[in-house]
């Protein structure tokens, strides 16, 4: 049975009222159609600039600092994440998203701004509002389709009603046992992958319906962790076999694709099935996994480069410059510092000179800007 709620009368007063004025996500092959005055020619740009194509600030507290603004006017990054502490309300975060569009009309860079947020559902909401309910709850539902559209609608409009353009979710994580990592936050559809995997391409097919960028993480998968394998907070090994994890873990990410979702998140664990040495995003195996076997050609975005599963890894500079050149287009920098992300400008820049690939790193630029360009 249907519900007689409406997805606009879902949202909190006044956030549909907020919406209408975000076109539908466009694919990348339309983006590059779009007039070269969006796209960069990478050859014009500073390094600085060059590099910030392909990097995520942060900020602390509700007033984006003069050094982001700066920042976004000088085009040295290509947006920014949002957390529970940038936001008050509707009204106030979209006056700061409003400012920041106002700088950047003075980048060189035209293509918008790529402002998102982590805005799954359930527990894991920056924004107040839809989706009101938990991965989990959707999956459990007498109409598990039915809500998957409904909260990944809702967290669209609601997004898209403040002027961002991308969402981190849906998570597509497989969950193994009540009370694991993924399902303690009730971040997970199911336990069976095809049951993910319709409901995240559901989610996904809804939210860019509404001209807001999906982001399904964390490949190739934390449905195995469990209770204590936090990567935000310490190393992690999963076990699990490649034939499982292609079979189960990695079975939702085909129909994410075919549902034509625009980023990748990759996980920080380390996969002892494809790549026992390094983390997924800073896995050339895992990434060409990704890309190879499972034909993924939108944009891959790191997890939080401060997470404590890298701290092997070196410092912020160490972990961007690696992370780039085994093939993540997009450097997450969520410590809610500014410098944590011109930190990892700067590094990109510098290893441009030397150890970083410049036709691959442009590469990357170029789809984070088609990417950019369609929304």
């Amino acid at each position: 049975m249907t519900p007689p709620l409406s997805r606009r009368g879902a949202l909190i007063a006044g956030a549909a009222a907020l919406a209408g004025g975000l076109a539908p996500t466009a694919g990348a092959e339309a983006a590059l159609r779009l007039p070269m005055a969006t796209r960069p020619r990478f050859s014009a740009l500073s390094p600085l600039q060059r590099a910030g194509q392909c990097v995520i600030h942060s900020y602390p507290g509700l007033t984006p600092p003069a050094s982001l603004m700066d920042a976004i006017k000088q085009g040295h990054t290509a947006g920014v994440i949002f957390f529970g502490e940038n936001i008050q309300n509707l009204s106030q975060i979209e006056g700061v998203i409003n400012a920041m569009k106002a700088a950047h009309a003075s980048s060189p860079v035209k293509a918008p701004l790529l402002l998102m947020t982590d805005q799954e559902g359930g527990m894991i909401r920056r924004l107040p509002g839809e989706p009101v309910k938990s991965a989990r709850d959707v999956g459990a539902s007498a109409d598990p389709h039915y809500w998957a559209d409904f909260t990944g609608s809702g967290a669209g409009l609601n997004l898209a009603g403040v002027g961002m353009n991308v969402n981190l979710a849906p998570v597509l994580d497989v969950y193994r046992a009540n009370g694991d990592f993924t399902d303690q936050y009730e971040r997970s559809y199911s336990k069976s992958a095809a049951a993910v995997a319709s409901c995240g391409a559901d989610f996904i097919t809804a939210q860019q319906r509404e001209g807001v960028a999906a982001t399904a993480k964390h490949f190739p998968g934390l449905g195995p962790a469990t209770a204590s394998q936090n990567t935000d907070l310490r190393s992690v090994t999963i076990a699990t076999s490649a034939a499982t994890l292609r079979s189960v873990d990695e079975a939702p990410y085909r129909d994410a694709i075919a549902a034509g979702v625009k980023l990748v998140m990759l996980s920080w664990a380390i996969y002892t099935g494809l790549d026992s040495a390094r983390p997924a995003g800073l896995s050339p195996t895992v990434v060409g996994e990704l890309r190879n076997r499972l034909g993924f050609k939108g944009v891959t975005v790191t997890d939080a480069l401060e997470a404590g599963a890298l701290s092997s890894y070196g410092s912020t500079s160490q972990r961007a410059v690696k992370a780039a050149a085994a093939g993540m287009d997009l450097l997450l920098c969520s410590a809610r510092s500014v410098s944590q992300g011109d930190e990892a400008v700067a590094a990109l820049a510098d290893a441009l000179g030397d150890s970083l690939d410049p036709t691959a790193f442009d590469a990357a630029a170029a789809r984070v800007n088609a990417l950019r360009a369609g929304l």
